[in-house]
């Protein structure tokens, strides 16, 4: 029996929190592994920025990227180790450079998902260049920005066509905040999507490889709110569905971690955003939601790593669009997408793995989150984002719902 250590890079920007509770949670585990003809072991570090040769080996199996959708340098080292490492990471990275949310759109349209009517405008002003002047002179054509919001119909959302964390949305109301969220737009391009008014629930779906959260929504309030503390808030039906509509958008852009919102209205989820392959991650604002978040993540990880999991380098859409072509209603063919999605993911694979050599995680986790390591943490990050007369108060805050979460899901975790 060959013996080898399985190593994770945790590929970082300001993250805290999270990385000393994975850290933490992984040393804790200490885990020895038999693996058909391997014994595994698992270890983790963090990965630096520094110059590198294309042709320089790669230790890790498997990175966990926070950090290449702003820092082009890494996205460049993971692109090329996966080329010519055979490197597993998080979310494919030429999926994220180029399928931003304007392409989810109308990717998830082609498939029949409910997105809300969605229109994308010529940007309000240019860089300029060479050619630009000719260009306009030549094809670019006048528009009626009026014409546009009567037919999407008031109000609607104005937002980038890419990005995240809500910059640059603006909900319209008229045809004045329609010039003059647009005249504010300046160089970005936007999209303009019809609201799903009124709707009952927001609900923000969570994925990290097969495993799957479900959490109420409520954007308007402050950032250490908006993920709501409910549990089971909605019918099995509902999870059913949510649960295979993110599966299926984030199989089909090789996205291992990403978050889907949806908003029901008169009994139909409308997807509106689903292009965040960078999720929240941190307690300041998963709170109640981030023990679930570490140990999600753990398992998934820890799979990748062992099994030798590959990374699927391209997007290989054809099965998805075999399904379009297929005469079946709308949650039939949903849960068609979400049969390859799951394929995809080795779901069975997965939980077999995790059933045999994780068992014990749900005791450690339960124990550590309630440790003055954990507190720890958590006063680290809220002391990087709150005033000094804040930083008692969020902290405590944020240790509360951790506790929450200790009585309500972990103590059931380990009585299952």
């Amino acid at each position: 029996m060959g013996a080898r250590t399985a190593t994770i890079g945790l590929s970082l920007g300001a993250d805290i929190c999270w990385p000393i509770c994975y850290e933490t949670l992984l040393e804790q585990l200490d885990l020895d592994l038999n693996l058909e003809s391997d014994r595994v072991k698992v270890a983790c570090e963090r990965v630096t920025i520094e110059p590198f040769s294309l042709r320089q080996p790669v230790k890790y199996d498997v990175v966990i990227d926070r950090l290449t959708h702003w820092y082009s340098t890494s996205r460049e080292w993971i692109k090329k180790a996966i080329l010519l490492d055979d490197l597993y990471v998080y979310n494919n990275p030429w999926s994220l450079q180029s399928n931003e949310k304007h392409t989810s759109y109308a990717a998830m349209m082609a498939l029949g998902l409910p997105v809300p009517d969605t229109w994308m405008l010529p940007p309000k002003a240019y860089d300029l260049t060479d050619d630009l002047e000719v260009t306009l002179k030549r094809y670019a054509r006048l528009f009626s920005l009026d014409d546009i919001g009567d037919k999407i119909g008031y109000p609607f959302f104005m937002k980038p066509y890419h990005g995240g964390g809500w910059k640059g949305v603006s909900k319209i109301g008229s045809a004045a905040d329609l010039h003059k969220a647009y005249d504010a737009s300046g160089t970005e391009i936007m999209n303009l999507q019809a609201a799903i008014l009124p709707h009952d629930w927001f609900v923000r779906t969570i994925g990290l490889g097969p495993q799957i959260r479900q959490v109420n929504y409520d954007p308007s309030a402050p950032l250490h709110d908006r993920y709501r503390l409910d549990i089971d808030f909605l019918s099995e039906d509902d999870q059913s569905l949510l649960e295979d509509m993110a599966l299926t958008i984030n199989a089909f852009f090789g996205w291992d971690f990403n978050s889907c919102e949806a908003l029901r209205r008169d009994g139909v989820w409308h997807p509106i955003d689903f292009a965040n392959a960078c999720p929240d991650s941190q307690i300041t604002s998963l709170h109640y939601h981030f023990p679930w978040l570490i140990k999600a993540n753990l398992r998934w990880s820890i799979f990748c790593a062992a099994t030798k999991r590959k990374m699927r380098r391209n997007m290989d859409w054809a099965p998805f669009y075999a399904v379009v072509e297929q005469d079946m209603p709308y949650r039939e063919r949903l849960r068609a997408y979400a049969m390859i999605a799951r394929e995809r993911f080795e779901t069975e694979r997965f939980h077999d793995f995790c059933h045999t050599h994780l068992g014990h995680l749900d005791e450690l986790a339960y124990n550590f989150f309630g440790s003055d390591r954990m507190r720890d943490a958590i006063r680290q990050k809220v002391t990087t984002l709150f005033p000094d007369h804040e930083i008692d108060e969020f902290t405590e805050l944020f240790w509360s719902r951790v506790q929450r979460w200790r009585q309500q899901e972990g103590a059931t975790c380990l009585s299952s």
